[in-house]
């Protein structure tokens, strides 16, 4: 006779046993509880902002590879919140955006993997335009984490983008300088809030940066959000080491430049990007330490600001 399969118990328990659990696992230092981000039950969020405060959209892109000549977005996520440019405060939520886009071709195999995001789930999808370029309208800044990558693919697709100036997480917060050794956004919302989220998801992914901002940083324990203000709106100057001595690459390297191939068109050379007044002092350094006879007729300088940085014009 078969036997009547029996239900699983579910115990639930009260918010304040959750907390008395977690404090106790913490309280023997063995145990470190990871929550999953949850923003509409974070009480920092949910009062409205005052006349003055402005619009700022975190953003995330799933796309069908990294060229974003050749290769197409296929889902979107958005956040929108408010906030005080002068005092970093943050307010609330004022709209959420995520969908799907169909690019016309198949999905890369290991695109598939890595996002979940099969064949199916985007055909005949399209996203919403005119809600996209609705909240491009409002915003006053865009955040994502490697604005250098989703910008190129948002601003090729939603040309309201490119003239918005944008942040981002990943280059613009001196994350070694808080000990932190990977730039991942797990990981630093596991190291600055002990917060989880479901990764390689637009949505997810958006709502993991407006977490990220919503912490303070480890080491110093300012605000993430205003640390990165501070740095978003700054004119920098990108400095090309052309015709660098190839025996000078570890040293270039040891000092933050980074090699460009010419891919995204430019010369193959030693980059570096420096804040603009600090800009005759990187020269120095290249006369005195990189170039024989201090010879920096080859070197090129760039200066960007939030409008071009990290954008297909840059």
């Amino acid at each position: 006779m078969a036997k009547t399969p029996q239900k699983k118990r579910v115990v639930e328990m009260n918010p304040l046993e959750i907390e008395i659990a977690i404090a106790s696992l913490h309280s023997t230092g063995d145990y470190q509880v990871l929550r999953r981000l949850n923003l509409a039950r974070d009480a920092r969020l949910g009062r409205p902002g005052p006349e003055h405060s402005r619009v700022a959209l975190c953003l995330d892109t799933e796309t069908t590879g990294l060229d974003f000549r050749r290769d197409r977005i296929i889902e979107l996520g958005v956040v929108a919140f408010e906030y005080d440019a002068e005092t970093g405060e943050i307010y609330r939520i004022t709209d959420r955006y995520s969908g799907f886009e169909d690019p016309g071709f198949p999905i890369p195999p290991e695109v598939q993997e890595i996002t979940g995001i099969s064949d199916e789930m985007v055909r005949g999808q399209a996203f919403d335009d005119a809600f996209m370029n609705a909240l491009a309208a409002k915003a006053d800044l865009v955040i994502a984490h490697n604005a250098a990558f989703d910008r190129k693919f948002v601003e090729s697709r939603y040309p309201a983008y490119a003239k918005l100036p944008w942040a981002c997480t990943v280059s613009q917060i001196d994350w070694g300088s808080e000990r932190l050794s990977s730039r991942t956004l797990e990981f630093l919302l596991f190291k600055t809030g002990s917060l989880t989220i479901n990764a390689h998801r637009a949505l997810d992914d958006a709502e993991g940066v407006l977490g990220l901002l919503l912490e303070r940083l480890p080491v110093t324990g300012a605000s993430i959000f205003m640390t990165l203000l501070k740095r978003a709106h700054e004119i920098t100057s990108r400095i090309f080491a052309v015709s660098a001595p190839f025996d000078k690459k570890d040293v270039l390297k040891e000092r933050g430049y980074r090699w460009s191939d010419g891919s995204q068109g430019g010369n193959k050379a030693w980059w570096r990007d420096v804040p603009a007044d600090e800009e005759h002092e990187e020269l120095a350094y290249l006369a005195r330490e990189i170039y024989p006879r201090g010879n920096t007729s080859a070197v090129q300088v760039v200066r960007c600001d939030a409008l071009a940085r990290f954008s297909i014009r840059e």
